[in-house]
């Protein structure tokens, strides 16, 4: 959300990430938990026992979703569905999926896999704490259980709003593999989940205004919250339109064949005043004398240049080789070039065999085509 995640480490094949955003929670959430939560739950101890249970209370409740995420995770596998770890964020987390399930049974165990967990860990929270209370825990012990007691209702809270039947939580995504048994149409079941999602996060951000016109400002966090379930809803069902569009198709049937090149032993200033100001790309293919393809050069490499030495400095010198981050084969999956330039912040990919270029792949023309595929089949 707010910039490259951070590996923390790696949990049965799976890699576990965290967003800077997690971060603002975490404060949030800790001081929450040690001036307000906490103090009102047991009374008597000194502050700093209680940032202490705080942060305790935080680190478990940052394992408990990566918990709920990794059920999530390790059933997805044995259905043979691709997963690209797990990230933690300001509003929780998400294990990311590489590819749809195959079929509406593989959707709701995936599903469904995330609140047992979380069920099965506030139970068991609960019944450790019930009988640490029937042990007599005192004094530091009772501190022990006051944040185990926490962490099972978090666990039970977090089991009971994921199963909210609005996609893209858990409970929307059963109900979505409800739908796809029902009438056999993934994309169908997603657009109606979806709706149900986008409404259900309409109603979170009238509850938070609600809540910050009365002076609750947690009521910020509950808008924002229903702000990116809204947006995950729509989101998600155009994603599934777009892997609908390009899976399977290459990249050759969208290619420009004819791009224009660059030769390399022009200067830099040339490249600007005749290539960049007159074809406004932002990236061009890098021909040798013998025309064959050396990499390619960017406007942004260019623009990190100290400006005296562009007269000086030829395009070969700066070219960047060729490398699966700007360059594609001719049979490459669409859809897979498509998250190239997602991944990289790119625009354009040139579509190459061996150092013979075959053309340029941009994002305009993905995204014109999927446009003009969605008009022409939109159901009457």
């Amino acid at each position: 959300m707010f910039g490259r995640s951070i590996h923390l480490f790696t949990v049965f094949g799976f890699a576990v990430r965290l967003d800077p955003s997690w971060f603002i929670m975490a404060v949030l959430w800790t001081s929450s938990l040690a001036t307000q939560s906490f103090p009102s739950m047991i009374k008597g101890l000194s502050p700093s026992f209680y940032w202490g249970m705080g942060v305790a209370g935080t680190l478990g409740l940052f394992f408990s979703v990566v918990v709920h995420e990794l059920a999530h995770s390790l059933v997805a596998r044995r259905f043979g569905i691709d997963m690209r770890g797990i990230t933690l964020f300001i509003f929780g987390g998400v294990a990311e999926m590489g590819s749809e399930p195959p079929n509406p049974k593989a959707e709701f165990w995936v599903a469904a896999a995330g609140p047992a967990m979380s069920f099965a860990v506030g139970f068991g929270g609960l019944g450790l704490a019930a009988l640490g209370r029937a042990g007599g825990w005192a004094g530091p012990a009772e501190a022990i259980l006051a944040v185990i007691a926490y962490l099972s209702w978090a666990n039970l809270v977090l089991a009971v709003f994921n199963l909210v039947p609005a996609f893209p939580l858990d409970g929307g995504r059963i109900f979505r593999s409800i739908l796809w048994r029902w009438k056999g149409s993934l994309r169908w079941a997603t657009q109606v989940s979806s709706q149900i999602g986008s409404g259900f996060g309409f109603l979170l951000i009238a509850g938070g205004m609600l809540l910050v016109i009365q002076g609750n400002w947690s009521g910020v966090y509950l808008g924002l919250l229903g702000l990116f379930v809204r947006n995950a809803a729509q989101s998600s069902y155009q994603q599934l339109l777009l892997r609908r569009a390009f899976e399977g198709e290459p990249v050759s049937r969208f290619m420009q064949a004819d791009p224009v090149t660059v030769p390399r032993q022009i200067a830099v200033s040339q490249l600007v005043q005749e290539y960049v100001y007159r074809f406004h790309h932002k990236m061009y293919p890098v021909l040798d004398d013998g025309g064959r393809l050396i990499g390619c050069v960017t406007t942004r490499q260019v623009k990190d240049m100290p400006h005296e030495d562009w007269d000086r400095t030829t395009v070969g010198a700066v070219a960047s080789p060729c490398s699966p981050d700007n360059t594609v084969g001719p049979d490459t999956d669409a859809l897979e070039a498509l998250s190239a330039m997602s991944r990289t912040r790119t625009s354009r990919l040139m579509v190459a065999e061996g150092d013979h270029l075959l053309g340029i792949l941009t994002l305009k023309d993905l995204l014109r085509f999927f446009s003009l595929k969605m008009e022409l089949e939109k159901a009457p």
